[in-house]
């Protein structure tokens, strides 16, 4: 077995071969450009190991495919070969097939792990679930982290399960037809258990660009070659060993690289050429609204990226829902109706404008020439809830009857929507910022959260932001978790129909007019201020269209045209609007019935 580290800032480096409490170092042979390795026999599928760096600091392999002890202890040598894969023949689905749902490991189950997950897939098929995405599973300290604190990049989180159950996750799904995505985060790494950071910094990071986390990844692609090919080859890793259908790249605008070949560029250029026998999919979160990512050939087909979370259609649809106009929604406040309707037909609510919020700057690219399958809808996310500093999700922030509307709305918008775990049966449980970092770090994490929210007007007393739950408390984690006995309930159950029944007409009426669209003949008109008539042609002619009003008050419109009714909430919007009326919290979709020829 061969063993292999980059440790450019090493002296020596010795393979630590470890169990029973006993250790065995073998000294590794330092090879050009900074590369140490050693091939022997005395280690094998399931011996555990780390490399020690100078006689002194004991590390876990970088590209550890498992941590049994966690983030500090040994690595474990896998057999990646070994799952019996059942999916060869592995296809993949269409893009426009997709409904994400996206879940937090930890805390969709009770138990927080893989196999437990997989025991939930059938309901999530049955609600008419063509992709579940993951947050970040990569090692973390301790045991309850959002993800976003990996410093291990290759290996499963150990108290989610080992790799072989990741993988009979994904083959479960796959046999349900449905995709599995994962989140990935190439702009830092977490604070605790980065040693690469120890023997690699002058290499792996920069002191030019600087992110919230700290210092920047150094992808600079003369003297980062070598991390250029660490996250490269983490992408094809889960995607190849692990069969994931797409990976979900997390805030992209925090990577640095100023290479003529942009990193996020190499990446996908990588994945289309290298996975050529099955659809993968590759999805952006990017505050810059940079479309040139997300340009299609002459089939229609991804040249980089399939899609980009679009942050905007949230905020504006925020802004309707509940009024608030602190932070990044005040972008939005002075016609949230007009960056709907925008964000529905043309992708992005910001082309080019200047964002107060962000000082003055302008923000984003014309997008309007780009499918609306390249942008993901949705109402709540893991960010847009767990960023608060009480975690509430929307029912708890507007009034359900608006909430169903905008919901109407996401799911049968022709974007791909995504769903948070826990909405499709009303969840009111809190989704909290949650960490479990070591005693020092942890202090700080805590008193910087609270800190972070003094600027608010609720906030700015002590005893206000005391309230704030701690994040590395277990019962910050613990409430956050998903509550089945919710979803069996009465309401919970209503509630999952109301999905069920939207998620359904997405899948036989709206996804086959999907690859017909002509974004050149989409368009939108404000009925009030909150409410809004958007418009789809096919190139075939025909019209899907949506008359949807957030606010409680009736609202004029021009009586229907010839068109088939294909939803309505109430059932008696479509009376009401034939006679020009349209009512409060009410929503209309239609289709020409039939097609130019």
């Amino acid at each position: 077995m061969r063993f292999n580290l980059w440790a450019p800032m090493a002296e020596t480096v010795e393979l630590s071969l470890e169990g029973d409490g006993s250790r065995k170092l073998l000294p590794m042979k330092e090879q050009p450009e900074g590369w140490y390795s050693l091939e022997t026999g005395e280690a094998g599928a399931g011996s555990l190991y780390r490399f020690c760096i100078d006689g002194q600091l004991y590390v876990p392999d970088p590209t550890s495919r498992y941590q049994p002890a966690g983030i500090h202890g040994p690595s474990e040598v896998i057999e990646p070969d070994s799952f019996s894969w059942q999916d060869r023949k592995l296809q993949g689905r269409n893009w426009e097939d997709c409904v994400l749902y996206e879940i937090h490991v930890g805390a969709f189950t009770p138990e927080g792990t893989f196999e437990s997950l997989e025991k939930r897939l059938d309901y999530l098929a049955d609600l008419g679930i063509t992709a579940i995405e993951l947050m970040p599973v990569a090692q973390f300290p301790g045991t309850a982290n959002w993800g976003y604190d990996g410093a291990l990049l290759f290996a499963p989180h150990s108290s989610y399960g080992r790799p072989e159950q990741l993988k009979a996750l994904i083959q479960a799904a796959h046999q349900r037809n449905m995709m599995v995505f994962l989140d990935v985060v190439y702009n830092h790494f977490g604070p605790e258990g980065n040693y690469l950071y120890v023997y690699a910094r002058d290499s792996f990071f920069t002191e030019k660009y600087h992110t919230p986390w700290g210092a920047a990844i150094n992808y600079d692609e003369k003297t980062g070659r070598m991390v250029r090919d660490f996250f490269i080859s983490n992408a094809l890793y889960w995607l190849e060993e692990f069969h994931f259908d797409g990976l979900r790249f997390d805030a992209v605008h925090a990577i640095y690289d100023d290479s003529d070949v942009h990193i996020l560029t190499e990446i996908a250029e990588t994945v289309r050429r290298t996975i050529t026998d099955r659809k993968v999919h590759l999805v952006l979160e990017n505050d810059r609204n940079e479309a040139h990512y997300l340009v299609r050939d002459a089939r229609k087909s991804p040249r980089l990226f399939t899609a980009q979370w679009n942050d905007d259609i949230h905020h504006a649809a925020h802004v309707l829902l509940t009024g608030e106009k602190s932070g990044y929604y005040g972008d939005y406040i002075d016609s949230p109706i007009d960056y709907l309707g925008r964000c529905l037909t043309e992708g992005f609510g910001y082309q080019g404008e200047i964002s107060p919020y962000r000082h003055g700057r302008r923000r984003g690219e014309k997008s309007g020439h780009l499918l609306p399958t390249a942008f993901v809808s949705f109402v709540q996310n893991h960010d847009q809830i767990g960023n608060r500093a009480l975690g509430e999700r929307l029912v708890s922030l507007c009034d359900r009857e608006a909430l169903d509307i905008a919901v109407s709305l996401m799911l049968l918008a022709p974007s791909p929507p995504l769903l948070f775990m826990g909405e499709e049966h009303g969840s009111t449980r809190p989704f909290y910022y949650f960490c479990d970092f070591g005693p020092e770090l942890a202090a700080k994490v805590t008193q910087g959260r609270r800190q972070e929210f003094a600027r608010f007007p609720e906030f700015a007393d002590a005893a206000a932001r005391n309230k704030i739950p701690d994040p590395n408390a277990l019962s910050t984690f613990t409430a956050s978790k998903i509550s089945w006995k919710d979803a069996a309930s009465p309401a919970g159950k209503e509630i999952y129909k109301f999905y069920r029944r939207l998620l359904k007409i997405r899948h036989t009426v709206i996804v086959p007019l999907l690859a017909e669209l002509t974004p050149a003949k989409c368009g939108y008109r404000p009925l009030s201020a909150r409410a809004l008539e958007s418009w789809w042609r096919t190139e075939y002619g025909q019209r899907l269209s949506v008359c949807c009003n957030l606010g409680s008050d009736p609202v004029p419109v021009s009586a229907a045209a010839e068109t088939a009714v294909i939803y309505a909430r109430p059932q008696n919007s479509v009376a009401a609007c034939q006679k020009g009326v349209l009512p409060g919290h009410s929503i209309i979709w239609s289709l020409s019935k039939t097609a130019a020829k």
